[in-house]
């Protein structure tokens, strides 16, 4: 980005027994402070998180906060998950907190916030002074805008807004939908025998399979990482498709990821069964 050197910074996991979720991954507060320096120009963070679904707490943004404000530093706020929250879980949007308006560009998704991905289609907000320069940017980059669609996203905000209080308005449904699909999914990753990392956001869910993998051939997979290994049989030999969460990760952090495997989890009831037979059967024979 413009010539900037990335540093890596990557949330682990603190627990490793019972029921998980993704609260029990947290980023290192020294790790964190060592990757700030005079030379830091900018973050980009994630809430909630992709792949885990984690919801950051307060505390964990503020931590985060006060080391921009102390460095000067940006804050690019990826929130395109932000209306998919579940178990009570709030929302703490990096711009309102002290010190952070005039230094975030917050970043929005109608793909994720409506359940369109293909349409590729979501939004900048912040002070004045950081967004122009994002239009400037937009306006060199883009040949043609595809205002039918943003005229649609219009219209479908106009009226959610007029419902924002109301159990039927969707940024309050779509949690309550995928939140039933979530424990759907991860009842039945546990019961295969791998270990669900329960989302608080997102329609992702990731699933420890470390425990199966003395009873998995990979061999005739080459890739370097084992999770790529690891979806890519699943899909060849059981019609089932994964994501491979080291794909997420800096090389240095890849090897937090290879024991994990990612799963999409907004789905039709109908393909969320399918998967339950496919692994349920694939359980058996092992």
């Amino acid at each position: 980005m413009a010539g900037g050197t990335p540093k890596f910074i990557s949330l682990k996991p603190v627990k490793s027994e019972g029921t998980i979720s993704s609260a029990d991954w947290k980023l290192d507060p020294e790790e964190l402070k060592q990757v700030f320096s005079s030379k830091t120009k900018a973050i980009i963070f994630n809430n909630p998180n992709n792949p885990l679904g984690k919801v950051f707490k307060e505390d964990e943004i503020m931590d985060i906060c006060r080391l921009c404000v102390e460095h000067d530093v940006l804050m690019i706020s990826d929130d395109v998950y932000e209306h998919m929250l579940f178990d009570d879980n709030r929302m703490i949007r990096v711009a309102q907190l002290p010190g952070m308006w005039d230094r975030t560009i917050t970043i929005g998704s109608a793909g994720k916030t409506f359940s369109v991905t293909g349409w590729k289609l979501g939004w900048a907000y912040g002070p004045e002074h950081l967004i122009r320069g994002c239009q400037v940017a937009h306006q060199n980059c883009v040949y043609a805008c595809p205002t039918p669609l943003q005229e649609a996203v219009a219209r479908a905000f106009e009226l959610e807004l007029s419902r924002l209080d109301s159990p039927e308005c969707y940024f309050r449904s779509i949690s309550v939908d995928l939140q039933k699909k979530r424990d759907f999914i991860a009842r039945v990753l546990s019961d295969v025998g791998m270990k669900p990392v329960i989302p608080e956001g997102g329609y992702f869910i990731m699933a420890n399979w470390k425990e199966l993998s003395p009873k998995i051939d990979l061999s005739t997979e080459q890739d370097e990482q084992k999770d790529y290994r690891f979806v890519k049989w699943l899909s060849k030999n059981r019609k089932l498709q994964g994501i491979p969460p080291s794909a997420f990760f800096s090389q240095p952090h890849k090897y937090i990821g290879e024991d994990y495997i990612r799963f999409c989890f907004i789905k039709h009831d109908e393909s969320l069964k399918k998967a339950e037979e496919i692994l349920t059967n694939w359980r058996k024979e092992l």
